[in-house]
């Protein structure tokens, strides 16, 4: 179970309970948000009989695009990644800025597909399988271009693809199998004016087509945005209230989240209608570093009509997350995550449990470090490890990584110096490099890092966590978006870099 899901298996409120109370008749409910936090983007959702399947962007990390399931709609638990081996995705040279984006998950007589983009790599592609645990297809590459890609299978058993190519939604039919398109495409809806048009989907209800898409940037102005026809390739009639969803106004302007946009409708079994996206919340001002996360939200469809998402308000969260404990997982659990495809004989899996780690290339230099980590869902937050540094010579280190982007990361770490070793805590941030040093009495410390969702600590231990030493603190700011860039959010790793030569064992899990 992951550390979160004990919290979440604490609301014993379903979504049938929710869908029956009066408050959901008026659209307006609590739901415990976000109900996947942490590097959650881009959610796309689906439903199977009574099951619920979604799926998120992992940008630079393999594998890719995270996979959960519910059948609540609020407990949600990771059961797999979609996109497991290196031929499926090729991430050489990704960062934080490229890799998947947007995927789109969708169930059509027996078939799971789904269609996402490879950034920086061969563009749009899409993949199948008959159980969503695999094995999925290898990738079948599609000639339509731009980002978020989304399938619809009419009445007639057509299946259409919609994406973003210049600046605006446009059309085409495929064979999902194959990956040919058949038809030219065709410009749908330019969106009502705002900026980056995006993450299209297709619905199909009381004989209009929806086209619900992003609008404003995946920042603080995203909002959802929905247009509608009669026939699928248009014309296509905005919505007279849009933005259907938006943080970006007067209601919710002073709300901890922010940024909601880029959502995915889906029906209840019992007939009601919802709406997964994704929005970020806000520590220490106008930051956040914990990346864009999924939220939920009850969604008003009258018959005819157009849809009302939260009952028209704003979107809050509805509470306060515990500290998240991490590395507890085994280390074959799918939450764990590498950057970029990862060199497999540095990683070795060793009889007591211990991970060793054979030394690759800096952080900073983003070519394949030895890295695996787990993403920090929670602003309180605690991760410990023991690292015990071997065969190592002076540019050797092994440790924690708050990891954000190849150039903003801090990193807590066990190293060479002198003729002994000592404890280093260096700041990253684009060219500027802060570093602190602690010196050891052997090869080996417990390092911790906590963090109240304002600042990291970063402290160590030489005789197993009965007493520990402070080497510094820095603002969760400073690995932020605002600050770091990127598009994804915080992951907590363990890393080993140097010579080849030389490795690191790392023990976990002390309580």
């Amino acid at each position: 179970m992951k550390p979160l899901a004990t919290f979440r298996n604490c609301f014993n409120v379903l979504v049938l309970v929710f869908s029956l109370s009066p408050m959901a008749a008026q659209g307006v409910i609590d739901v415990p948000n976000p109900i996947i936090p942490g590097f959650h983007p881009d959610p796309s959702i689906c439903r199977v009989g009574n099951d619920y399947y979604l799926v998120n962007s992992s940008f630079q990390y393999f594998p890719g695009v995270p996979l959960y399931h519910s059948t609540d709609l609020v407990h949600w638990e990771q059961i797999g990644n979609i996109l497991s081996r290196p031929s499926q995705l090729a991430l050489e040279g990704a960062t934080s800025w490229t890799g998947i984006y947007a995927p789109t998950l969708r169930y059509h007589k027996g078939t799971f597909y789904l269609i996402t983009t490879n950034v920086g790599g061969k563009g749009n592609f899409v993949v199948s399988a008959t159980n969503p645990l695999g094995p999925w297809s290898e990738p079948r590459w599609l000639q339509q271009g731009g980002i978020d890609p989304s399938l619809f299978w009419d009445d007639d058993d057509r299946c259409y693809m919609v994406s973003n190519p210049d600046d605006g939604i446009f059309l085409c039919t495929i064979n999902p199998d194959t990956g040919q398109q058949l038809t030219e495409s065709k410009l749908l809806w330019r969106g009502t004016g705002g900026r980056y048009p995006e993450g299209p989907h297709i619905y199909k209800k009381d004989g209009y087509y929806y086209l619900l898409i992003s609008e404003g940037g995946t920042e603080m102005a995203h909002s959802l945005t929905i247009a509608r026809s009669r026939q699928i390739e248009g014309p296509y009639e905005p919505c007279p209230d849009n933005p259907i969803l938006t943080n970006c106004c007067q209601q919710g302007q002073s709300k901890q989240v922010q940024g909601t946009g880029h959502g995915d409708f889906v029906q209840a079994a019992d007939g009601t209608w919802w709406v997964t996206f994704l929005a970020f919340r806000r520590y220490g001002g106008d930051y956040h570093h914990l990346g864009r996360e999924t939220f939920l939200a009850p969604v008003e469809w009258p018959e005819g009509g157009w849809p009302v998402v939260n009952g028209g308000a704003p979107i809050d969260t509805a509470f306060v997350a515990p500290r998240q404990r991490l590395f507890t997982q085994p280390f074959t659990h799918p939450e764990w995550i590498y950057i970029q495809n990862p060199q497999p004989d540095r990683y070795e899996f060793l009889a007591d449990g211990t991970l060793r780690l054979h030394a690759g290339p800096p952080l900073a230099q983003n070519n394949r470090p030895t890295f695996v980590g787990c993403r920090q869902e929670a602003a309180n937050m605690v991760a410990e490890a023991d690292v015990r540094l071997t065969q190592s010579t002076a540019r050797d280190e092994a440790g924690l990584s708050v990891y954000q982007i190849n150039d903003g990361m801090q990193n807590f770490c066990v190293c060479r110096f002198g003729k002994g070793y000592s404890v280093k805590l260096e700041a990253r941030l684009k060219t500027m490099v802060d570093t602190k040093m602690r010196l050891l009495r052997g090869d080996h410390a417990r390092l911790r890092i906590t963090s109240d969702g304002n600042v990291y600590t970063y402290q160590f231990s030489e005789d197993e966590g009965k007493t520990w030493q402070t080497v510094g603190s820095h603002s969760c700011t400073l690995v932020s978006t605002e600050v770091a860039g990127g598009f994804t959010g915080v992951v907590i790793g363990l890393y080993a870099s140097g010579s080849p030569d030389s490795f690191a064992d790392f023990t976990l899990n002390f309580r």
